[in-house]
This record gives C-alpha cells, sequence and structure tokens, in this order.
C-alpha cells in the first residue's frame, strides 16, 4: 500500500529534520580538544609571557596534540615547531636514573651499596650514603656552592661536592638535591667506564629512536636549537651564560624535543629496556628512616589526583621550563617545552591534563573551609608570616621562602595574586589523613602535603614549587 503524505505528516518530517540540523550545528559549535587546548596555551602564555612553547599530548598511546606556539628566537623570528629543540633542565634527572637502573640490572652497582663502593673516598658524612639516598634526594647533600661561569672536570666537581656540608643523615628526611644527581652522574662514568651522556646515547637515545635527544653543546650547531629567555623588570632578555661543563652533568643537561619524549613515554609505556622489577623500584615513593613515605621515586615526582596516579617532573635551566606528566591509570601524557625562565610549565601540563581528561580535575576548596582543609590552610598562612622554625634549612633559605610566600599569599577570594586552591587527594594512611593540595598564584603553583595525625595535629607539611 503506497505510502500517503498528509499535513501533519509533512510538518512532523519537517520538524525532525528542523532538530537534526540543529543537533548539527550545536555538535559542530562545540570546541574541539584541540581548540580548548589552544585556548589555555595561549591564555596561559599571555598571563606568564612566555615567549614560545612546544607541547604534545598523548592519550591511549597516540599523540592527539604535537604542536608549537610563539617564538623560539625571538630576536630572528622564528617559530617554535615540534622539531625545535629544548633544554629540558631537571627532566634529565629520570634519565640519569635509568642509567644507573641499567647499570643494576647489568650488575655493576647495587641500589643499597654505599656510594663509597664506587666513588672511593668520601667524607665522613657521606660514609652512610646510598645509591639509593642519592635516586630519592633522601641523601642529606643540598646544592651546588661553586662558579657556573668556570670550567672543572667531573674530578674537580666531585671534590668540591666533598667539601658542601651535608643537611641531615642519610634516609631522615627527603629534601631535593641536584648535586646528588651530579654525584650519580660521575658514578655512572666511573662505574661504566664512559661519560654517562655517551651511555645515554647508546644504550637509550638510539634504541627508541630519539634522534634529537643529547646532552647540551653550545659550541655545536643544533638545528632548530631554541633561545631561552628571563624576565628583567618585566622585559625579555637572553639567558644568563654558563661554562661548557656546567651543561653536562647528570643533574639535568640535555636537549630534547617533543618528538624524543613521545619516544621516551612510549618506551615507559611499554617497560622497554628495563625490566618491570627495575620500573617498580623507580615509581615506588621513598620510605623514610621513621617508616613513612615521601612524594619521590627515582627521577619521579610521585603524586594523585581523585585517587588517580600521577608520574611526573620538572625542569628549570637557562631561560628554559620543561614538564613531563604522567596519568598510567588515564593513559595520558602531557610534554610541555617553554623558553622563559620565569614561567611555571606545571600549570600548562596539568589544565591541559584536565581539559583531555575532565576526570582528572581536582575540587576546589576554599582557605576559610573549617576542618583539617583548614588546619592545613592555617599552617601555610604561618609559615608565610614566617612563624616556622627548622632544623635543617639555613636560616638565609628561610628569610627567602618567607618572603616569597608573603609576596605571593593571598587566599581566593581576597584582593592579591591566589587564584585557586585545589584539594588533589586524600587518603587514610596508617599514620592519619594524607591531603595534597595544589595552590595556583598569579606568578607559579605550590604543592602541599599534609598528615593529620589521629590526634589531630598536623606532623608533615611538604611545600614544593616545581
Amino acid at each position: 500500500m503506497p505510502l500517503i503524505n498528509t499535513p501533519i505528516m509533512e510538518t512532523r518530517i519537517a520538524l525532525l529534520h528542523s532538530l537534526i540540523l540543529l543537533l548539527a550545528i550545536t555538535a559542530s559549535a562545540q570546541p574541539s580538544l584541540e581548540e580548548k587546548i589552544d585556548d589555555v596555551v595561549r591564555r596561559q602564555m599571555g598571563e606568564q609571557k612566555v615567549p614560545g612553547l612546544s607541547l604534545a599530548v598523548v592519550k591511549d598511546g597516540k599523540p592527539v596534540v604535537v604542536k608549537g606556539y610563539g617564538l623560539a628566537n625571538v630576536e630572528h623570528s622564528v617559530p617554535v615547531k615540534p622539531e625545535t629543540v629544548f633544554q629540558s633542565g631537571s627532566i634529565g634527572k629520570q634519565f640519569t636514573s635509568f642509567a644507573v637502573m641499567l647499570l643494576v640490572e647489568d650488575g655493576k652497582i647495587r641500589l643499597d651499596e654505599k656510594i663509597s663502593a664506587y666513588l672511593g673516598d668520601v667524607p665522613e658524612s657521606w660514609s652512610n650514603i646510598t645509591v639509593r639516598h642519592l635516586l630519592t634526594h633522601t641523601s642529606g647533600m643540598t646544592d651546588y656552592d661553586w662558579d657556573f661561569r668556570k670550567d672543572y672536570t667531573e674530578d674537580e666537581m666531585l671534590e668540591m661536592a666533598k667539601k658542601i656540608p651535608t643537611a641531615f643523615k642519610p634516609g631522615e628526611r627527603w629534601m631535593y638535591s641536584n648535586l646528588g644527581y651530579l654525584v650519580l652522574g660521575v658514578m655512572v662514568g666511573k662505574v661504566s667506564g664512559q661519560f654517562y651522556g655517551d651511555l645515554l646515547q647508546e644504550r637509550v637515545f638510539k634504541p627508541l629512536g630519539m634522534k634529537t635527544a643529547r646532552v647540551i653543546s653550545e659550541s655545536d650547531i643544533v638545528p632548530n636549537r631554541a633561545a631561552g629567555y628571563r624576565l628583567v623588570d618585566g622585559e625579555l632578555k637572553n639567558q644568563n651564560w654558563v661554562s661548557p661543563t656546567a651543561n653536562s652533568t647528570g643533574d639535568g643537561a640535555l636537549y630534547f624535543t617533543s618528538a624524543d619524549l613521545i619516544k621516551w613515554d612510549a618506551a615507559l609505556r611499554d617497560r622497554k629496556l628495563l625490566s618491570q622489577k627495575s620500573y617498580d623500584e623507580m615509581w615506588t615513593p621513598v620510605k623514610l628512616n621513621n617508616g613513612r613515605t615521601s612524594h619521590y621515586g627515582f627521577g619521579w615526582v610521585l603524586k594523585r589526583v581523585n585517587s588517580r596516579r600521577i608520574i611526573e617532573h620538572g625542569g628549570s635551566w637557562q631561560g628554559f621550563q620543561s614538564f613531563i606528566t604522567r596519568y598510567p591509570d588515564n593513559r595520558l601524557t602531557v610534554i610541555v617545552f617553554g623558553n622563559l625562565r620565569q614561567m611555571d610549565p606545571s600549570r600548562f601540563a596539568h589544565y591541559i591534563a584536565e581539559e583531555a581528561d575532565p576526570s582528572l580535575k581536582p575540587r576546589v576548596v576554599s582557605a576559610a573551609q573549617v576542618g583539617d582543609i583548614g588546619k592545613i590552610c592555617e599552617v601555610y598562612e604561618k609559615i608565610a608570616a614566617g612563624d616556622f622554625e627548622s632544623g635543617f634549612f639555613s636560616e638565609e633559605l628561610l628569610v627567602k621562602i618567607r618572603g616569597e610566600l608573603q609576596e605571593l599569599f593571598k587566599w581566593p577570594g581576597e584582593e592579591g595574586p591566589v587564584k585557586r586552591l585545589l584539594l588533589l587527594d586524600e587518603e587514610e594512611t596508617d599514620w592519619g589523613r594524607e591531603f595534597s593540595i595544589r595552590a595556583e598564584h598569579a606568578k607559579t603553583t605550590f604543592f602541599v602535603k599534609a598528615v593529620i595525625d589521629k590526634d589531630g595535629k598536623i606532623s608533615v607539611f611538604d611545600l614544593d614549587q616545581d
């Protein structure tokens, strides 16, 4: 029987066509992930005055966004491209730790062996430091104390390092130490018989196809090399010059492109070059002498957001900033390189991750909130006011920390530089409730970790600026 259109049916068909068209228009009006990311990047570049930025977003093992923004070289108006080469700063620590683990699997290094077994004579303060202590920043070593504009041999740097006092006994506390990773780089050379950068080239970069990864050299011709910058009284200046040997140490002296770190991320995801056991060692939070854990593995910061794991690290050196943040539970990685010393790369990386996967967005909290969050905020406020004592920070460093916090510290809703306070995660532990907070200021981001003991007192308070 033939279908007969009636006026009512024609009206319904017309309405259906209109609805389909409206849905299509609405769908097309929704910004794509790349457009959302572009908006985040451009907004942050403007706020932070960043000349150039390279970005890679990897989801489910596939690069979904690989782009350059702004200028790699301001003087010559050279745009950032995916193949632009950036200095990476302390991202290099994960590669130094990887080199150590290669030698562990070779049977040439033992993690819990004292470093004197590989370095020879060491000062008394180093006598109980193990390789694991250096990898996890729990050795008590502090930082450099020499002129970056002078050239030194590795042996000379090691001897100078031996003269720098340690801040605490090995395993007592966690404190970030570039010096410890410099010593690890020297150790890799002594044990393997080759410069740590050559070992990485031979056993990591070439096997993984990381074609532009290498140790920094300002004398070599390096195609697509970006220039580094700093702000001085609001005016853009070139990076400060350092000696060639200051750009060759194991704490962070490597060139990378986004393409290099995409391949690195794939190797980490597939557990290449090392055993599962070694990867587990690298990504397990360090346990201190008192049985509590800190937020660091071997060259990686270990955090959580909404109970999902974060494995990440940033870097800063010579007018450059870098960041790689990996969310293994969400199969997401964000890689950021920028060429401004004062930029906050973690803000780019985390905001972009939250656009790529909204389940990673932390919960906004108020500083005026009562309860445990309020207690943590009170401690934060006391530090800013200078009402804080430390047994191992120098008074000079404490004054600097207090000065920075006094300048930056204002809670959301007040007139001041703080933008948001966010609760990343909270969990019950054997010793109480552990909280992780992200405090976003106009200038930078602070991460706060605090533990509220079962008697209601704060027993652990870490303040970390990436």
